[in-house]
């Protein structure tokens, strides 16, 4: 299980540029006018993780298999792609089969490459794909509330409610990830799949120049995501582009260094789509190969079994559990089981980031 995001934005933020460069391909095609993204691109990327090579240099595994994140390239939205504007219907729709949303803000200055609203101003244009999304939603759910208002039926009493609660909130201009949400509310948002209640990563694309020190449009998209109660990452899509392009690992991170920079913008992009979404990362290592697996943090250990297998789960005896410090410390399962380290978890094992399981099952 890794976890889906949906990269979006008002055309020519360098949506595409980043996607190619996260993506390490060039499915995209990153043309300087708007709507060149038709459909939407998909990608899946590993999230490179340093610890899973440390467990598998242990382990002497013959093949390393990181978690991956699936990645969504959605055309750039304009005003009025709630009505259908600039093929709107159709991009608003795949951005609701996501779980998250990287919101994607031009922060950088360049002559050559033209915008939508001819000067460079974030803030308005998130303001601008926001109401969008959120005259959206507040049309899917009127539509639904004047669907069920029809019906005489109690049982209808509790979504009535949700409804009401969610299109008011829209109404005064605030997303609906603001909300607090009861868990009747949360079984109707689910339902509905509705778009301003998926959690949201702001990303600043700036010049290649300033992605140290950024600037004042990367300052005014952080105070903006902090009252949204969201976070923001900074990476150039052009920086990007020569990044993913050297295959040498090492020669990798010397270039990411001569920048002034510590890792990449797709390992900020990931950490922060992490947090965002509560995952955390187990492992299972053994000689043919060493696994790193996604899930939810507070998830059980027979859930983390079924991401590996729905049998692991249906049988589940119980997990063999190492952490990862005891797994490196003492040089592996066998050092590790020899010093005491290993415990056999029950079926009420809350997973910590960073386990290394091997489960036991019976079906």
């Amino acid at each position: 299980m890794g976890f889906n995001c949906g990269i979006v934005g008002l055309p020519n933020v360098g949506k595409s540029t980043l996607f190619n460069a996260l993506t390490q391909t060039a499915a995209a095609e990153a043309s300087n006018y708007p709507f060149c993204t038709i459909e939407p691109n998909v990608g899946r990327v590993g999230v490179p993780d340093p610890r899973l090579f440390r467990l598998a240099k242990i382990a002497e595994s013959a093949k390393i298999i990181p978690t991956q994140i699936e990645i969504v390239d959605i055309a750039g939205l304009v005003r009025g792609a709630s009505k259908g504007e600039g093929l709107g219907n159709q991009f608003l729709g795949h951005i609701r089969s996501t779980d998250a949303i990287l919101h994607i803000a031009r922060c950088f200055e360049n002559g050559d490459i033209t915008h939508v609203d001819e000067n460079i101003n974030p803030i308005r244009d998130i303001e601008v794909v926001e109401t969008e999304l959120m005259l959206a939603d507040i049309e899917s759910l009127k539509k639904r509330e004047s669907s069920i208002s029809k019906k005489n039926n109690p049982e209808l009493t509790a979504e009535k409610k949700s409804l009401q609660k969610f299109i008011d909130c829209l109404e005064k201009g605030n997303l609906l990830n603001q909300l607090e949400f009861t868990e009747e509310d949360e079984v109707v948002s689910n339902a509905m799949r509705l778009i301003t209640r998926k959690p949201i990563l702001y990303v600043c694309n700036v010049g290649e120049e300033e992605i140290v020190s950024g600037n004042a449009y990367t300052k005014a998209v952080g105070d903006f995501a902090k009252n949204r109660g969201s976070s923001v990452v900074a990476v150039s899509a052009a920086i990007e582009s020569e990044i993913a392009v050297i295959r040498d690992e090492n020669e990798k991170y010397e270039y990411i260094q001569s920048l002034g920079l510590s890792e990449s913008g797709l390992d900020r992009i990931i950490r922060g789509g992490y947090n965002l979404l509560d995952l955390i990362t187990f492992f299972t290592v053994g000689a043919p190969e060493a696994h790193a697996w996604t899930i939810r943090k507070n998830s059980k250990a027979p859930a983390a079994a079924g991401v590996i297998h729905t049998d692991f789960e249906r049988g589940f005896i119980c997990a063999e559990t190492i952490g990862y410090d005891d797994y490196v410390a003492y040089n592996g399962e066998f050092g590790a089981k020899s010093a005491g380290k290993m415990r056999l978890e029950g079926k009420d094992y809350l997973v910590n980031d960073g386990d290394v399981f091997h489960f036991r099952f019976n079906v």
